[in-house]
């Protein structure tokens, strides 16, 4: 598929969905459990789709004028030494989100949060710290 008519997919399906979270705030009277949350999910996952396939058609707009700066950036995009640097954001931001991440769930354990929000922060928290031993792993028998 295309590039542009990706945008534009993406620039639908934002709509339509956010289009579907209004409706559906409007149609229900006294909704129960998820249908009372799923109104607003709709919407927020909407205007993110939405803006995101705007941005995408912008830039791809604003660079087809100017050739010259759109190979600049993809110069700059692909150069190995931002990619390195990059990566080294990268690796710190998920330091600094494990330490973050634990003193959340000690934090909301105190607090005698609701089991299931522990429980869900727990498990997420061994999901990435999983995916970060098979990746280190995968990687090491790469190198």
């Amino acid at each position: 598929m295309k590039k542009n008519n990706l945008g534009l997919l993406l620039i639908l399906a934002g709509a339509v969905l956010a289009c579907i979270g209004l409706y559906l705030i409007h149609a229900q009277e006294d909704a129960q459990g998820i249908l009372r949350v799923l109104p607003f999910v709709c919407i927020g996952a909407g205007c993110g789709i939405f803006g995101h396939g705007v941005g995408d058609m912008a830039n791809r707009w604003a660079m087809r004028k100017h050739p010259e700066l759109e190979r600049q950036m993809q110069i700059e995009k692909d150069d190995e030494r931002n990619i390195a640097i990059s990566n080294r954001a990268k690796a710190k931001a998920y330091d600094g989100m494990l330490f973050v991440l634990a003193a959340l769930m000690v934090s909301f354990a105190l607090m005698g949060a609701d089991m299931a929000v522990v429980l869900l922060l727990v498990f997420a928290y061994l999901f990435i710290v999983g995916e970060f031993i098979y990746y280190l792993n995968k990687y090491q028998k790469e190198m």
